[in-house]
């Protein structure tokens, strides 16, 4: 039920007026969002490095309406390249097929990623371009886009896709992707969909975890499954990583650094944080809790 309410009010256009000219509404983001500009989130990227996590940035934004909006949000991307280069940032990039103009114009998001995909390759040392999942009706042509990406001369091992567990297909397209050695990024999945198509309880979706690339988990009994897991098999702890948000439970990133554990923070910027901030509240309902006893704290 409160999952629910939190993907409703991630989609309240009036309540995202609200939150996002308040005081506390840009209090509230503060703990879970770095800034609304590159300069906020290069500094929060830098902080998290020198703490021995990697980081992934991520400009907040998704269905742009015109062409030049896709171009802009491209153009930033290729700032954030060029600046995680110059500064020697250990971190990446992740970004919404939308944000690229998909809904737009298919042909120009395509042409506007791959850019930014060969830009990665290219850089020294070489970088890489997540791109994330969106709700269910964009799930096949985001995937479909990451493969022909990846197919690309030179784009090899510079792209890679996120899999949501709830979703029924995940495992389908897990072996596909890793039949092609495409990056994944397997997380539970912030957007409501129906029973028919998604997995409905946390045990259902718990269960889904398999091999991966990347662990995106604050769930402490998935990430000690992990650890057993890649014990067990001999797997080597720089062969894959566990992803957490940024603001939260910065012990236990701190733990697994600490143990010996890659891990890296997903770290969201910009101005349009009221539906992520909703979306994270509805993976996992406990966190307003959190959230309430932190906006106590000075």
């Amino acid at each position: 039920m409160l999952r629910a309410l939190f993907i409703s009010l991630s989609e309240s256009r009036f309540l995202r007026g609200v939150a996002e000219r308040s005081a506390v509404g840009r209090r509230l983001s503060s703990r879970f969002v770095a800034g609304t500009g590159v300069e906020d989130v290069l500094r929060a990227v830098q902080s998290v490095n020198q703490s021995g996590l990697s980081a992934s940035v991520d400009n907040l934004g998704e269905n742009v309406t015109n062409a030049e909006e896709a171009r802009a949000s491209a153009r930033l991307y290729h700032q954030l390249l060029d600046e995680i280069a110059t500064r020697q940032l250990n971190a990446n990039v992740s970004l919404k097929l939308t944000h690229m103009g998909l809904d737009v114009d298919a042909a120009l998001a395509r042409d506007l990623v791959s850019g930014l995909v060969a830009q990665a390759a290219a850089l020294h040392p070489r970088n890489f371009v997540r791109v994330d999942m969106e709700g269910s009706p964009y799930t096949r042509r985001t995937l479909d886009f990451v493969h022909e990406l990846h197919r690309k001369p030179g784009h090899e091992g510079a792209v890679g896709a996120v899999i949501q567990s709830y979703m029924r297909r995940a495992e389908d397209d897990i072996e596909k992707l890793l039949a092609e050695r495409i990056r994944i990024r397997l997380c539970k999945g912030a957007y409501k969909e129906p029973e028919e198509i998604a997995f409905q309880k946390k045990s259902e979706v718990d269960a889904k975890s398999g091999v991966y690339h990347g662990l995106a988990t604050h769930d402490e009994k998935i990430i000690n499954q992990a650890k057993v897991f890649a014990t067990s098999e001999n797997l080597p702890r720089d062969g894959f990583e566990f992803q957490m948000l940024y603001g939260i439970r910065r012990d236990l990133q701190q733990r697994l650094v600490r143990d010996g554990w890659r891990t890296r923070v997903y770290i969201p910027f910009g101005t349009e944080w009221y539906p992520y901030f909703m979306r994270r509240l509805a993976e996992r309902p406990a966190n307003a809790l959190f959230v309430a006893k932190n906006l106590m704290r000075r």
